[in-house]
């Protein structure tokens, strides 16, 4: 994927994905949204079936030195792979509570968290304990997930339905009245996370990361749990909370499922 290549996945509105694990997870999960892939010596026997898989199909596909893979990721740290792929799809958060009612199932909600290392840090997080969707929350609309987060993920994102929304607090509201349950991470929160009973479908939501959970967000909250430390410092990094909170659900809800879906390609996005 040669520099004018990579303008053209610009124009085209393709999604350029950087970071091994993160391109060789979009291979595995949804390989025909793959458009070009780029790649440097270091990482040829890594990318091999996908480079293979390429030009079979006759897709770009291109070895590379690492100064031109930088200026494709638009990053120094691509990990010696790069892809440009179909957008992913965005699904309304209807379909999302249709799944998590299907298989009593687990969501996080990001109430406008917008670091990338962080989101990329509770989306790797998320898929390692069997979360069925990431819900992304926001006054005007999300801008979606950035290259980094996608990377720091390690392939996570790949294994997650994921929504955006306008109106995270009525969002909620829609999500309770069917039947699943809301859970917020709050630093005082009156309830430890390992006193949670959860018997059905959840979502955890998680604040800004100086702010915290936003009024509205709050209100529609059934619960809010905290992490109990020893007092030293007033609270966790917002990504290192919620793994300890996920573990603790999925920990009472028994193994993670494999998950078996995947999230397509056509880009869509719900506004409220």
């Amino acid at each position: 994927m040669p520099r004018d290549e990579h303008r053209t996945a610009a124009r085209d509105g393709a999604e350029t994905i950087h970071g091994l694990r993160a391109c060789l997870a979009v291979f595995a999960r949804r390989r025909d949204d793959v458009l070009r892939v780029a790649f440097t010596r270091a990482v040829r026997h890594e990318a091999l079936d996908l480079a293979r898989w390429a030009a079979a199909r006759r897709l770009p596909c291109a070895e590379v030195t690492d100064a031109e893979l930088d200026r494709i990721a638009g990053s120094s740290h691509h990990e010696g792979l790069c892809v440009a792929a179909r957008p992913r799809r965005w699904l309304p958060t209807g379909e999302i509570a249709d799944r998590l009612l299907g298989d009593r199932g687990t969501a996080l909600a990001l109430d406008r968290v917008r670091n990338p290392y962080n989101v990329g840090a509770m989306m790797r997080t998320a898929a390692f304990f069997g979360v069925r969707a990431a819900l992304l929350g926001a006054p005007a609309p999300h801008p979606g997930l950035a290259p980094t987060a996608v990377r720091v993920a390690e392939g996570g994102v790949e294994y997650l339905d994921v929504a955006r929304t306008t109106d995270l607090a009525e969002t909620l509201s829609r999500l309770r009245a069917r039947g699943v349950r809301v859970v917020g991470a709050d630093p005082a929160g009156p309830t430890a996370a390992s006193e949670l009973s959860l018997q059905g479908p959840v979502v955890l939501v998680v604040g800004n990361e100086r702010e915290g959970l936003g009024e509205r967000v709050e209100a529609q909250c059934d619960a809010l749990v905290s992490v109990h430390g020893c007092g030293a410092v007033e609270s966790l990094n917002v990504a290192v909370a919620t793994g300890i909170l996920l573990a603790q659900i999925a920990g009472r809800r028994g193994p993670a499922r494999a998950p078996a879906h995947s999230s397509g390609s056509a880009a869509r996005s719900e506004k409220r």
